[in-house]
């Protein structure tokens, strides 16, 4: 989950992401994730009461686990805009860097709003390279993020692919 605190304390969470990882590296984040209302209310609240404990001010990225039993478990804390929260850039009103900027500077924070559903994909490495096919993609948001060498599990930027949200 991303959320915000601004100067205000105000709190604001974005909806959840589902997160698919390869080899410890995100590889795909999917937004918003299909969960329950009990699931998505118990991580606003786990989220919200860490960004307030810590005073924290700006966005923050929560990493968390879900038991089979339901229960989430708080796996792990980024201070700051995250590599999972790249689907927002397309996918809600205001996005996870506005946010920050937002909060920061003390202004009221954004609507997190959903605008569509988002398959978030990160490029590594020479994947970039598939780049015009990519941008072919009526659906594609694409993201490229200007680093010079392309190594094997370096984020070299991100795709979001969109779809209609569905009620």
């Amino acid at each position: 989950m991303i959320a915000a605190r601004g100067r205000d304390g105000d709190v604001t969470a974005y909806p959840l992401g589902e997160n698919h990882h390869e080899g410890g590296v995100l590889r795909r984040t999917s937004a918003p994730a299909e969960v329950s209302a009990r699931t998505r209310e118990q991580a606003q609240t786990i989220v919200a009461r860490i960004l307030t404990s810590l005073d924290y001010v700006g966005v923050m990225g929560v990493e968390l686990f879900e038991l089979a039993d339901g229960r989430l478990l708080v796996n792990e804390i980024a201070p700051r805009v995250h590599n999972s929260g790249h689907w927002t850039l397309d996918g809600c009103e205001v996005d996870q860097f506005e946010q920050h900027i937002r909060a920061i500077a003390g202004w009221p924070l954004g609507p997190v709003t959903p605008l569509a559903h988002v398959e978030m994909e990160n490029l590594l490495g020479d994947e970039a390279d598939r780049w015009p096919a990519l941008a072919a993609e009526a659906e594609a948001r694409l993201w490229l993020y200007g680093k010079g060498e392309a190594r094997p599990g370096r984020k070299m930027g991100h795709v979001n692919r969109l779809r209609p949200l569905v009620d």
